[in-house]
């Protein structure tokens, strides 16, 4: 039927249908009432425009609207060398951060990435791994962080690890992605110059730099 739509009714591109079912039975907040869901987008990920009832601090029901953008959850991880007093970082191409305003676009960042079905410890040793080539051995979770509440519902997992330079056998990304990683070993003491001067501008990794400081290299 022509009224039927992709990512609705009828499978995408991805193969996904119901899409246009998330949130509609969610109960935790009594002032909270699902009005309708639509999906606007469904290329890689999903955006979604969903349409509620909120009830205020005096009691009034208002109805509001809101875009939010489902690209799963992730998961990162900061690798130290308690020895040697450094970390290992990746340095790679950030297109929308290029496009908002940074001079190249070629953030430092925290390995990391999408679960992608596995669970958050399983897909931070495969990112870590793929990006730097390391094998994480002993693995502390910190705390799991929503980074951009405000339109996107992904929920970040933290964690750090020791390495030694010994660990790192490879890394750089997957080429079939097109993943073009660049591992960067940063002395501590500096990496907290890079994040006070803007080196470091990965709001990720501006938490676990400022975690170490208080955690580890204090």
């Amino acid at each position: 039927m022509s009224d039927q739509r992709p990512g609705h009714d009828v499978p995408d591109a991805r193969g996904r249908s119901g899409l246009h079912q998330t949130g509609r039975d969610l109960t935790g907040n009594p002032g909270v009432r699902i009005r309708d869901v639509e999906v606007t987008s469904d290329g890689w990920h999903v955006l979604r425009r969903t349409t509620f009832d909120y009830r205020g601090r005096d009691g009034a029901w208002t109805t509001q609207a809101r875009e939010t953008y489902d690209r799963g959850n992730g998961a990162t991880v900061l690798l130290y060398d308690p020895v040697g007093r450094t970390l290992l970082l990746s340095r790679q191409f950030r297109f929308p951060a290029y496009v908002n305003g940074h001079r190249d676009g070629m953030l430092v960042e925290s390995a990391g990435g999408l679960l992608d079905g596995d669970s958050a410890e399983e897909a931070i040793r495969r990112e870590a791994a793929e990006e730097l080539g390391v094998r994480i051995g002993e693995l502390t979770h910190l705390f799991d962080l929503y980074m951009s509440p405000g339109s996107v519902t992904e929920r970040v997992h933290f964690y750090a690890a020791p390495y030694t330079p010994a660990d790192v056998v490879g890394g750089g990304g997957l080429e079939e992605e097109g993943e073009e990683i660049e591992p960067v070993v940063v002395p501590y003491d500096e990496a907290l110059a890079w994040v006070a001067d803007g080196r470091i501008a990965d709001g990720k990794t501006v938490i676990l730099v400022q975690w170490a400081a208080l955690n580890l290299f204090g």
